[in-house]
């Protein structure tokens, strides 16, 4: 089983893995959000790169969060119309979950697991974590929350992970 096979279930609440039928064969972003953080204007950088790599086989994906802070108080539905209304979010929204504690989602078990740059791997640090997903489903990077989404290191790393046309 790989980071891909695990179940998660989508922001309407629909059974769901990084897998599906949308995101299969493609690189991933796989961020932790949150619509009240000093980081959540990054949802139009995310936004951004979702569109411009769509046609080349990547998607970003959001996993909102409520564990840092509680900036992320909404019920599912206010996540998706702040996401929608505020940053024309069109990138795959899942559930609500928890990214660290004893409560941590499967998925970010694994993603934990992979250390960033300097070698540093453990507990989201807080909201806006980005992991770089590779078609496979190998953990290709670790971005800390303060990477902008059009930070080079970040759009070189995407760029050089996209699946091959």
């Amino acid at each position: 089983m790989t980071l891909r096979d695990i179940s998660v279930n989508t922001l309407a609440g629909e059974p769901s893995s990084l897998a599906d039928d949308d995101l299969d064969g493609k690189t991933l972003l796989v961020v932790n959000v949150a619509s009240k953080c000093g980081l959540t204007p990054q949802y139009a950088g995310l936004e951004e790169l979702h569109e411009r790599y769509a046609d080349r086989g990547f998607a970003v994906v959001g996993f909102p969060c409520n564990q840092f802070g509680g900036q992320e108080p909404g019920s599912a539905e206010q996540i998706a119309e702040f996401c929608s209304t505020t940053y024309g979010v069109t990138f795959p929204m899942f559930e609500k979950i928890e990214v660290n504690g004893p409560g941590r989602h499967p998925i970010y078990t694994e993603l934990t697991a992979v250390p960033d740059a300097s070698g540093e791997a453990g507990d989201i640090q807080w909201n806006f974590e980005k992991f770089l997903v590779g078609p496979d489903g190998a953990v290709l990077g670790r971005f800390r929350p303060r990477t902008p989404p059009d930070a080079a290191e970040l759009v070189a790393a995407i760029e050089a992970s996209l699946p091959a046309s």
